[in-house]
């Protein structure tokens, strides 16, 4: 049986790093040595993806919360902060449902409360169709541009194309079902952890509407938004993105 990758650095309360769609564990690399210096930092690749590209993937984000949820418990760790991006953000949502009074604070970032997006820069069914038509090499190296103001020119690109090299078609189109078939918003209401919101104001996947969502929904929330930034601020701005998370999770 294939073995899922989780990575898990550093000592302290910890921080459970869930990535999104076509992403990896390394994609926090830039996260991962700042915050390990004072947290326990822990970031699973989803199963299907990036460096757990050979396990069976899943096809809903309850599942994905749920699989998050036992490798916490298989570490014994009962409360941590939890920071999820893109799909991760939903993922993160999805864990507030079903553990939240383990969640000590929460991070919903480049995120929104439903799957399937208005205004998004394409609907979840078009990249299904493109992914099945173009195959998985046209498709991964599409789709992460849109990620970056600069494209594939942004000096972490090369990330992107690591967090892809394996996976498959079917993993693709499952997460891609899972984001289509799901929606968080009636939920927006229960979450009274602390909560923050952060976005970058030229993300092409989630528009406004979507962070506002979240902020207006959320009671104990706020919204920062990064100037200049597309989907990926993490990689984009990596130290204001760190010095962000440490001020409000410290």
């Amino acid at each position: 049986m294939s073995k899922i990758y989780i990575d898990d650095v550093g000592e302290g309360y910890p921080l459970v790093l869930v990535h999104g769609y076509l992403g990896s564990s390394e994609m926090w690399c830039n996260q991962k040595d700042f915050f390990s210096g004072f947290c326990r930092v822990i970031s699973p690749a989803l199963p299907g993806f990036g460096e757990s590209s050979d396990v069976q993937s899943l096809d809903s984000i309850n599942k994905m919360a749920k699989f998050i949820i036992n490798e916490i418990d298989a570490k014994r760790i009962d409360k941590f902060n939890l920071l999820g991006h893109s799909m991760g953000g939903m993922i993160v949502q999805e864990i507030t449902k079903i553990a939240g009074d383990r969640v000590n604070k929460l991070i919903c970032f480049a995120t929104g409360s439903i799957g399937e997006i208005p205004g998004r820069f394409e609907t979840i069914d078009e990249t299904r169709k493109k992914l099945k038509k173009d195959g998985v090499k046209i498709s991964f190296s599409r789709v992460p541009q849109k990620w970056f103001v600069k494209g594939d020119k942004d000096k972490n690109y090369y990330l992107c194309e690591n967090a892809v090299k394996n996976v498959s078609l079917e993993t693709a189109d499952n997460a891609l079902i899972a984001m289509k078939n799901w929606s968080g918003v009636d939920y927006l209401k229960n979450i009274k952890n602390q909560t923050l919101i952060v976005w970058g104001d030229r993300d092409t996947s989630y528009n406004f509407d979507q962070v506002d969502t979240l902020n207006k929904g959320i009671a104990n929330s706020r919204l920062e938004i990064f100037k200049g930034c597309s989907h990926n601020v993490h990689l984009e701005e990596p130290d204001k993105f760190n010095d962000l998370i440490k001020s409000f999770i410290i």
